[in-house]
């Protein structure tokens, strides 16, 4: 943890001096809104769950879509284009301008090969060497299935500006990122990008990439303005009334991102379950809703497939639209909106 690059870097006391202006830093740690704890039970048995669960990871090679240069710089004119790389990871053209949401393109969300679980497809829509280059990268909190050490130093040269929550930018700088590419952004904070505004916005949740330093940067859920379009990705998020707040704000959204996947009653204040995505999209004033953080990896013991029945079970009952792209499958706001079942065999 002390030399290990993956870690991260250390915050400076530059960093702590603006870190602590913020009214969502207290007593030395980041803090969420409503009150909050990781874990809401005591009861342990989830452990031996996690090894006796069943079909927590599919039985086929999970299909992906394979993106090619011609496509990815196809001109949209004002449409919106978004690519599903699996997680949280989404590649999201708006105005012309190319963003990577989240890009943890690694094989294991973990410091190291052997300490996770591998991603359930064999490959990726468009290899993270092919990637042309982009106008902004979005981190939505420093978790390891989120803020990915080998995608940050491969991208890093092909990216004009990172938008990221106060404290990370310490981890991009620990990896080669120029200061001058990295804006750091409390809750409620904006920053312009031409004509695309990014604002940090609240999630329930936390951070932490070692033993040592949990809480110490802050997590931020996302609203991206474009001209005449508005899009929201989650990041990680228990439910929380701060989505009726964010909605009132800044919505309607034609686009909310959020999760569904990953979600335990042990853990049920910073992940949500999948009824409360659609809660949180209707909070929002969002139009379509495409569900992440599911469909790459075993982080949870539900059944793999389980988070996106459950969505669509509740969506369909509250007449929401809702897109679930494959992996590396293109949706076009207002032309292309796929709606097929591809996670079943």
């Amino acid at each position: 943890m002390e030399f290990s690059p993956q870690f991260g870097g250390k915050l400076t006391e530059k960093d702590y001096e603006r870190i602590k202006k913020s009214k969502n830093f207290q007593k030395g740690k980041f803090k969420n809104i409503e009150d909050t704890h990781s874990m809401t039970s005591t009861d342990l048995r989830w452990i031996i769950e996690y090894f006796t669960s069943k079909d927590t990871t599919p039985n086929f090679s999970v299909p992906v879509e394979n993106s090619n240069l011609v496509s990815y710089n196809e001109d949209q004119g004002d449409n919106v284009k978004v690519i599903w790389f699996g997680h949280s990871a989404l590649l999201l053209e708006i105005n012309n301008k190319k963003i990577f949401l989240d890009p943890m393109l690694s094989e294991v969300p973990a410091p190291h090969p052997m300490l996770g679980s591998k991603r359930f497809s064999t490959n990726l829509p468009m290899g993270i060497d092919e990637i042309p280059e982009l106008d902004a990268v979005v981190i939505s909190h420093d978790h390891y299935d989120h803020l990915d050490y080998v995608s940050i130093k491969k991208l890093k040269d092909k990216v004009k500006m990172f938008y990221v929550p106060l404290g990370i930018g310490a981890h991009l700088k620990s990896w080669g990122v120029e200061e001058t590419k990295i804006v750091e952004l409390d809750w409620w904070q904006e920053a312009k990008f031409e004509e695309l505004t990014f604002i940090s916005t609240p999630s329930r949740h936390f951070s932490g990439r070692g033993l040592f330093n949990r809480d110490s940067t802050l997590w931020s859920s996302w609203v991206i303005k474009g001209k005449d379009v508005n899009i929201f990705f989650s990041g990680d998020s228990g439910y929380s009334e701060s989505f009726k707040e964010i909605g009132e704000k800044f919505g309607p959204f034609d686009l909310t991102m959020i999760e569904c996947g990953q979600y335990h009653e042990a853990w049920s204040k910073i992940h949500m379950m999948p009824e409360e995505t659609v809660k949180a999209h209707i909070d929002l004033k969002g139009k379509l809703l495409l569900p992440i953080h599911w469909g790459a990896f075993k982080l949870s013991l539900h059944p793999w497939d389980e988070p996106v029945e459950r969505l669509l079970k509740e969506a369909n009952s509250l007449n929401v639209s809702v897109t679930t792209p494959k992996i590396g499958e293109t949706v076009i706001l207002g032309k292309s909106v796929p709606s097929s079942e591809w996670w079943k065999k």
